[in-house]
């Protein structure tokens, strides 16, 4: 394939943009070479500016279920674009959409009273945890490394020495005070957060996890380890909050709260909401939401939150998503994961719903330490095989895959061919 024109927009990037891009991943480090530049997005495929076109599985990291341009959800669009862009005041479009999706979880997530609607997901985490602050009076938080809850300051933060210490800054720029009340524990440990609420037990306000880590690869965690963690945060006093960002409305309409049947007191959701629109939320019990201003004294605020395009793509997404959009989505994950390990490569896939991984190992990792290293090195050859041959996965070996309705079984076969001749000819 030639990407003469990719190469071109890269070199202007270059000039204006940090790394050419804007969100890191998109640099191509983790893989080599030159980003793609992508032009438009239809049904399961994405083109790119020299017109080539790919098979995509990063859709958008996650949020197009449906995939790219669903008519329903473009229909929306157009209608809405035809009253309004933004207002910065209420709308009846807001309204309708948090109804639609509280209405749908009253059945299986009855905890879950209220909602608000913001413009990312980091946005949503770090609005989550300082309502949850306010609502303990408590300011410490447990978090879990090999777990990413976004860029704000707080949360932007890697393990310390010990087991029970406090976050490390993670990046520059992140002064060490705001990270002093993060406790960073490994997953898959209940010791470990025994140990923590012993010691800080009165001081934690919450413990907040991807209840699927699906960031820093696909780290599947036992039943049993999430049901500890809902039942030690309640002994505590402390909230849970999962952060739902990539796994909200993948696995079921619920979630992974759902799926797990596990209820948290806070969840974080992404861009999923806004069928392709930027796009996030928490939602929660009522008896919390009763602090968040202008109701109670935790300010949160955003001039775009509930912007009204954003809402009706988000409404039009939402009543496409339906059980046996999960259950189809899920027998194609199947496939091509039950398809793929029969071959017994070094390489083995693992995945939930329509999420799926690449790993090499006897087992699935289950903590971010287990993940082979030296692997990466032969997932960038695989991106490159796969992006030579029409299929465009995530530009990183630590990120997952994701599936979209309109995938076919010639489109699975297509991948597992491709995928298939490049560990073939490694062999």
């Amino acid at each position: 394939m030639k990407r003469e024109k990719s190469e071109q927009l890269y070199r202007r990037a270059v000039e204006v943009l940090p790394g050419g891009v804007n969100s890191p991943v998109r640099a191509f480090r983790s893989v080599g070479g030159t980003p793609v530049f992508m032009e438009s997005g239809e049904g399961c495929h994405v083109t790119d500016v020299d017109g080539n076109r790919y098979l995509d599985f990063c859709n958008s990291w996650g949020p197009l279920i449906c995939g790219h341009r669903h008519p329903d959800i473009v229909d929306a669009i157009h209608k809405q674009l035809e009253k309004s862009l933004t207002l910065g005041i209420p709308t009846e479009s807001e309204v309708e959409l948090a109804e639609y999706i509280l209405g749908r979880f009253k059945k299986k997530l009855p905890s879950i009273q209220k909602i608000r609607f913001v413009s990312s997901g980091t946005e949503a985490v770090m609005s989550a945890v300082r309502l949850a602050r306010g609502f303990t009076g408590r300011n410490k938080i447990i978090k879990f490394d090999g777990c990413y809850h976004g860029h704000s300051d707080a949360l932007l933060v890697k393990a310390g020495s010990g087991l029970a210490t406090a976050g490390i800054p993670d990046s520059s720029g992140v002064p060490p005070a705001m990270t002093s009340d993060i406790i960073v524990l490994p997953l898959d440990d209940e010791n470990a957060v025994k140990e923590a609420f012993q010691k800080h037990g009165n001081e934690i306000a919450a413990i907040i996890l991807e209840p699927v880590p699906a960031n820093n690869g696909l780290l599947l965690q036992r039943q049993e380890f999430l049901e500890f963690l809902r039942t030690i945060s309640r002994q505590h006093g402390a909230l849970l909050i999962f952060d739902e960002v990539i796994n909200g409305f993948r696995l079921s309409f619920g979630g992974a709260a759902e799926f797990l049947g596990i209820e948290p007191d806070l969840i974080t959701y992404g861009k999923i909401i806004g069928g392709g629109m930027p796009v996030g939320a928490f939602a929660g019990r009522n008896d919390i939401f009763q602090l968040l201003a202008p109701d109670g004294p935790v300010y949160q605020a955003g001039t775009l939150s509930g912007n009204p395009v954003a809402m009706q793509a988000g409404l039009a997404q939402m009543k496409l998503l339906n059980d046996s959009l999960y259950e189809s989505l899920e027998k194609k994950r199947q496939k091509i994961q039950d398809a793929f390990n029969a071959k017994n490569y070094e390489f083995s896939m693992t995945g939930l719903g329509s999420i799926f991984w690449f790993y090499r190992g006897e087992n699935p990792p289950r903590t971010s330490g287990q993940i082979d290293r030296d692997s990466m090195k032969i997932y960038a050859a695989l991106f490159h095989h796969c992006l030579d041959n029409g299929i465009y996965m995530a530009p990183s070996g630590y990120e997952v895959g994701f599936l979209s309705a309109p995938m076919e079984d010639k489109h699975l076969d297509q991948f597992l061919d491709t995928v298939f001749a490049f560990f073939d000819k490694k062999n």
